[in-house]
């Protein structure tokens, strides 16, 4: 893993986290507790600050960065962020799934209890709903209940046990 210090910011981890081997972290990132940051997954603090809650997964090849003095990533508690996700200076809330090759563009906000499919594309300055959106650029296909802000927990919930085999 790259951990790496920039401009006087060093990334501050949680506790009990796996990071993977080739993940990196550098500059203004905060991780939370029991988070996962997988193979090739790239937090890039550099021109704005990046903020993780706790029981955060960032998948394989995932990237986190923000826009200079326009935007900073903020992500809630209990969040999966898919395989080749990018988070691009968004607010994320809680229990929330960002799928596979989503992306989730500048000051976008995505509230608790939301799915963004697979390959989405919230666009910059959304201001989402609770729900299930998909296609690009990404539209609501489903209202938020209590089935889907379970469904993104459990999803969560399944990366906490991942990581325990990889911190064995």
């Amino acid at each position: 893993m790259i951990i790496k210090e920039l401009r006087g910011h060093r990334p501050v981890i949680g506790r009990d986290v796996f990071i993977a081997d080739n993940a990196v972290l550098a500059g203004d990132v905060t991780v939370g507790d029991d988070c996962s940051i997988w193979y090739g997954a790239v937090l890039r603090g550099d021109v704005g600050s990046i903020v993780l809650g706790d029981r955060v997964n960032v998948q394989d090849g995932a990237v986190m960065h923000a826009t200079n003095h326009k935007s900073v990533v903020r992500i809630g508690n209990d969040v999966s962020i898919g395989h080749n996700a990018i988070v691009h200076g968004a607010v994320i809330g809680n229990d929330v799934l960002v799928g596979m090759g989503a992306i989730v563009m500048d000051n976008a906000i995505v509230p608790d209890g939301t799915v963004i499919g697979a390959g989405a594309v919230v666009l910059a300055n959304s201001v989402l709903e609770p729900g299930v959106y998909a296609g690009v650029p990404a539209r609501k296909v489903r209202d938020g209940s209590d089935a889907v802000t379970s469904m993104a927990r459990g999803n969560a919930a399944g990366y906490m046990e991942y990581k325990s085999w990889y911190k064995e």
